[in-house]
Formats: structure tokens, sequence, C-alpha cells
């Protein structure tokens, strides 16, 4: 199946796009979620073929490195953002908890989003 196809993908796109403003962008085999111009989260697909599939988001200072040594197989530092707070979540592996994938994402817009449009996402 084409990977803009991934079913991954059609529901990372529900979730994300149900909050306010919220776009999504394909580039290849990968998409950015943004609100209005910053990007909240990257679907990364095979990114720089390390064979992966996850879901990025930023994190609250210091919360990425701790989810990456928690659980080292389902998380991880992703390249280029990693150090500057993002973690990324495998979807590649094992069962998908689609509402910890919810929370990482409303989590991350709100650190994105404008402080009018974060107020409005209320966290479970």
């Amino acid at each position: 199946m084409p990977k803009r196809d991934d079913p991954r993908l059609a529901r990372l796109t529900k979730i994300t796009l149900a909050l306010p403003e919220a776009t999504r962008e394909i580039h290849g085999d990968h998409a950015s979620f943004r609100v209005r111009k910053k990007v909240f989260a990257y679907f990364l697909n095979n990114h720089h073929g390390d064979g992966i599939v996850s879901i990025t988001g930023k994190t609250l200072p210091g919360d990425h490195k701790l989810l990456a040594e928690s659980d080292p197989q389902r998380f991880y530092l992703p390249a280029y953002i990693g150090s500057r707070g993002w973690i990324a979540l495998r979807l590649d592996v094992g069962k998908i908890d689609w509402e910890e994938v919810s929370e990482l994402l409303k989590c991350s817009y709100k650190l994105v989003a404008p402080k009018t449009l974060a107020a409005q996402i209320k966290l479970d």
C-alpha cells in the first residue's frame, strides 16, 4: 500500500485536524502537522532509512529524556530535534495506544500553539 495511505497516518490526521487551526502537509513518506505556521508534530516513516514509523512531538523540558529512558523500546529522541525537547513514539512496535498518542499530540500542540488556541485544549 502507498505510504501516504498508511492507516496510522490517517488516524493521526483525524486526531490532529480536530485541534483548532491545525493543518497537515505531506512530504513524501512523512507528514508535518502545524498550528498556524509552527510545527507541533511529525509523522516519520523510515526517516533516513531507519526503518521506524513514529510520531514526534514537543514535551515539557526534560520529559523527552525521561520518556526515552523509561521505555526505549517505544520512545526515542529523534534526529535533529530530540535535543530541543522533542520525543518520538514508535508506531511500528506492539499495539498502538491511541489515547497515549492523542495525549502526546495535544501536549505538543499546547506547547507550540498561540496561547488563545492552546487554552481551548483540555488534557485528559
